[in-house]
């Protein structure tokens, strides 16, 4: 994983993480809105602005790529990279975890 990248993505925001996690499968802007907002239990709603400019710079990073355009719509993928970064972030929350309940970071 490039460490630049690393950096400016590790640790991610809440909206960063879902959108990027979401895009294991092919979906466009709305359809991500409304999956992170039914999988959070309306917890996390993310605003248009806040998608579009975050699927943009992913997109620029190569965090996901564009895989078709219709009726002004559209959908993005996550890459190799994304999900190298992705991983990162979610054995990061882990840890965070299994620390804060007492537990060392390699046991189970």
């Amino acid at each position: 994983m490039e460490e630049k990248l690393r950096k400016i993505y590790v640790p991610m925001t809440e909206t960063g993480f879902y959108i990027l996690f979401s895009l294991k499968e092919e979906r466009h802007g709305y359809s991500i809105i409304q999956y992170v907002k039914n999988l959070t239990n309306q917890e996390i709603i993310i605003s248009a602005g806040t998608m579009y400019g975050s699927l943009s710079k992913m997109e620029k990073d190569g965090l996901i790529q564009a895989t078709k355009e219709e009726n002004r719509r559209k959908s993005y993928l996550i890459t190799e990279l994304g999900n190298e970064i992705l991983l990162h972030e979610i054995n990061r929350i882990n840890r965070l975890y299994k620390n804060s309940i007492g537990a060392k970071v390699n046991e189970e």
